[in-house]
């Protein structure tokens, strides 16, 4: 193992909020980097108040979102704010943002405002919408993202109403998007000395997740809509399927996959017909091949077709949240830890999801509200312990 994290001495001054910066950045930490966040005298993040299990101005939604990361707290409406921040920011190699559109510019987080004090530090901003088009100035969430998008439209029942994700997805994929361009943004002023101004937005991650579906809408004119039995769009099987005492998921994703399907149900009749003889044809007919799966499936119990079918076709089990942690495959992964927490006490998260050889990653709690706050301006800015307390009094920190 590496005495020394890959992301050591990668600094990372975050006004960061609720869910997708925070998490993204966390995961970051985990690895190294030395993520200071930034939040408002008194309340803090809003993160910090959400049920349930918030108390003490901290929450367990808090503490899974911003893991390991310093806090300070600045308040960056006030002039003296301002000028707090502009003697940090030449101490790290990046500002990040998730507020939305026009506030950056408003609280002196860009480029251009920064660039005089550090012309190698890289800006990164993650809002709703992005810094420009006519709802830049909107707030965007990952349940209005969804909406906006499409994402609602496809999912759930035909015959149901418009359903969200049950996991943030817009959220969390927006949070890696904008930590991959910090990244390359890192790594190109690392070789031009030059820095950088990136903006990512929920939307345009959610648009660009739409991939071959937008492909298909655009070119041919197709209209994607919900599916039964979260079916996928085109290729069949691939969706749940009612057993004796529950529900699986099969996907034939490959040609191969719906052989073998054919032989574990001992239907060779459905691989000789040609209704089902490839991918288009299955799709075509997709309706009378479903119905003759359906009552397969619904003969036995979900265990047994797990047994019949692992290893050979694509499958798996509907879990619950509870079961899905239980499951071996996350313990051997290594992928849930636990930490110490002076309110909380033992408190278990998911892990970092990336494994890299001689790496382990360094798990700590998140910051209680100003934690690190004289720690940081004195260490990386060197106030004194007056000034501190100057700033203290007058609302700064």
């Amino acid at each position: 193992m590496t005495e020394t994290l890959p992301l050591d001495g990668v600094r990372i001054l975050a006004v960061s909020q609720l869910g997708a910066g925070p998490w993204a950045l966390s995961l970051l930490s985990d690895l190294g980097a030395d993520v200071i966040k930034l939040e408002p005298p008194g309340r803090g993040d809003e993160a910090r108040h959400v049920p349930p299990f918030a108390e003490a101005g901290d929450s367990l939604y808090y503490q899974a979102l911003n893991r390991g990361c310093r806090g300070i707290t600045l308040d960056l409406r006030e002039p003296r704010g301002q000028a707090v921040l502009r003697r940090l920011v030449p101490s790290c190699a990046a500002v990040y943002n998730n507020i939305r559109g026009g506030e950056p510019a408003r609280l002196g987080l860009t480029y251009e405002a920064l660039r005089d004090v550090h012309p190698a530090v890289v800006c990164c901003s993650l809002s709703g919408f992005g810094q420009t088009g006519p709802r830049a100035s909107e707030p965007g969430y990952d349940f209005l993202i969804q909406a906006y998008t499409g994402f609602l439209s496809l999912t759930g029942e035909p015959d149901g109403p418009p359903t969200r994700s049950g996991i943030s997805v817009v959220d969390f994929s927006a949070g890696l998007v904008s930590v991959l361009a910090l990244m390359i943004g890192l790594r190109r002023a690392q070789e031009t000395g030059g820095g950088a101004e990136i903006d990512v937005s929920l939307y345009d991650t959610a648009i660009s997740m739409l991939n071959y579906l937008a492909s298909w809408s655009l070119s041919r004119g197709v209209q994607p809509e919900r599916m039964r039995a979260s079916a996928h769009q085109s290729v069949v099987p691939a969706q749940t399927f009612e057993t004796s005492d529950g529900h699986l998921v099969v996907m034939c994703m490959k040609e191969k996959f719906w052989d073998r399907l054919c032989e574990v149900l001992n239907r060779a009749d459905l691989q000789l017909d040609p209704r089902f003889a490839g991918f288009s044809a299955r799709l075509e007919n997709r309706d009378a091949l479903l119905a003759i799966l359906a009552a397969e499936f619904g003969r036995r119990r979900t265990d047994t077709w797990l047994a019949a079918l692992r290893g050979v076709v694509p499958c798996g089990p509907v879990y619950g949240v509870e079961e899905a942690l239980a499951d071996e495959h996350v313990l051997a992964r290594e992928m849930i830890v636990a930490i110490d927490h002076p309110v909380f006490g033992r408190v278990a998260q998911v892990a970092n999801p990336i494994k890299m050889s001689g790496v382990q990653p360094e798990y700590r709690r998140a910051a209680r509200l100003g934690e690190h706050t004289e720690e940081v301006l004195s260490s990386l800015a060197g106030f004194s312990a007056s000034e501190v307390d100057d700033l203290r009094r007058e609302g700064i920190i």
